[in-house]
Order: C-alpha cells, then structure tokens, then sequence
C-alpha cells in the first residue's frame, strides 16, 4: 500500500513539475514576444518595427479592412490621405489612399491603403538600407508608371480586371539616388553589377511584402518595371 502511494504521490508530483515548467516556458514566451511584437501575431502592426514572423500574416489581414490599414500607418507614424471614394462598376474605387511624403514621381499617385502600407515598408525596409549597401547612396527618387488604370489585365477587351482598376497596385521603373545615377529595371535588370544586384535584392524583399511581384523574369510586359499589388491571395506570387 505504502509503496502504491509513493508511486502515486511521484507522478503526481512530476504533473505538478511539468505544469510549472510549461507556465514558465508560456511566461518567458510572452515576454519575449513583447520584446518583438513583429513575431506577435496579436500585436498591433507597427511598420517601424523590423519584419518578423507575424509581418506578413497581418499585412495580408489588411487587404480586406481600409480602416485598420489607416490605423496601422497613423500608428507607424507615416503621413497620408484619405480621399473619397471614386469610379463606377469594377473600376470603382473605396478605398483611395495617398502617401504624403514618399519620394514617388509623377506626383503623388493614388492607391489603396495596403499597398501604400506595403510600399512603405518596402521603402523603409529594403529599398533604403539596400541602396546605402549595394550602391553607396541613399534614394532621392523612385520613378512609377502609375497605380490606377480602369482596365482587364494586359489591356484584353475580356477576361479577368487588372489590379490597377481598382488601384490596388503600383509599376515601379526606376530609383534615382542622390549622387545623380538612376537604376531602372529596363537598364539594369540584366548583368552581375551592383545595380543588377540591388533590383534583385529589393524584388525578393517585396515578395516579402506584396501578394504579387513580377519582374522582367516573368515576361516581357514586365521588362521595364516591377509590378506590385495586395490582391487577396494568401499564397504570394513571386517571379
């Protein structure tokens, strides 16, 4: 009898012990998330916080809510418009968003709320720190071909509509940096020079960021510039 309490008391004791390590391992787990809330799926999006595990999961959840996208740049400290709505049928657009600042040219182009928040980050995470380590100078300049254009894709007179009908992508062509050179995608994508290896560099990154990225790898529509959207895939594409 005594030895079958012993038993019992022994693996009741070991429960106790196992519950305790794992409160401690919930615990630490908990502060350490707060210490990296982009690895937080629960913690707000913060675009000045560095890309984490959690990132991307909550820049897809943005594609379907404007208003948390708006939270997320006012909370990211990042200056922009919001316009009224505009357009008809397809090419109706809810969701108009301007960038205030972003070194965008022609003008300030209008797009959704995510994919300004993508381009953001993108700008702030890559486009940045990449141009100061590959090519030695920071981004004065970053030439688009536009975000809106009430279309189907590749101008058909049928088939599926263009992200751009609704604004919701952006064609980048080209980055101009402050010692005067200018790196486009139609120039430079070719080769293995420094400017080659930054267009490469920033295209993966977006494909961190962005539902879809084409570049001149994917075919020749796309020879002179990037195209980037925030459809609704949740399995990015990435070519």
């Amino acid at each position: 009898m005594q030895i079958s309490r012993r038993v019992g008391r022994f693996k009741l004791d070991r429960r106790i012990l196992l519950l305790l390590a794992l409160a401690g391992v919930v615990l630490a787990g908990r502060a350490w998330l707060g210490d990296h809330p982009q690895h937080d799926p629960w913690a707000p999006l913060d675009l000045g916080d560095p890309p984490g595990w959690a990132t991307q999961a909550k820049l897809v959840a943005l594609r379907s809510d404007p208003a948390e996208c708006r939270a997320v740049l006012e909370r990211s400290g990042i200056e922009f418009r919001a316009l009224d709505p505009a357009g008809k049928g397809e090419c109706r657009r809810d969701d108009r968003t301007v960038l205030a600042n972003a070194p965008l040219a022609p003008g300030r182009p209008v797009s959704t709320c995510p994919v300004a928040a993508g381009f953001a980050l993108w700008q702030r995470r890559s486009l940045e720190p990449a141009a100061r380590e590959i090519l030695g100078s920071p981004i004065t300049r970053i030439e688009h071909f536009g975000t809106y254009s009430c279309r189907r894709m590749y101008g058909a007179s049928e088939g599926r509509w263009s992200e751009h009908a609704t604004g919701n992508a952006i064609d980048i062509a080209a980055f101009v940096l402050e010692d005067g050179r200018r790196v486009s995608v139609l120039g430079d994508w070719q080769g293995d020079g420094e400017e080659a290896r930054f267009l490469r560099q920033v295209r993966d990154d977006a494909c961190e960021i962005f539902a879809t990225v084409l570049s001149p790898d994917y075919n020749e529509a796309h020879a002179d510039h990037f195209h980037l959207d925030q459809s609704g895939r949740y399995t990015g594409v990435c070519r």
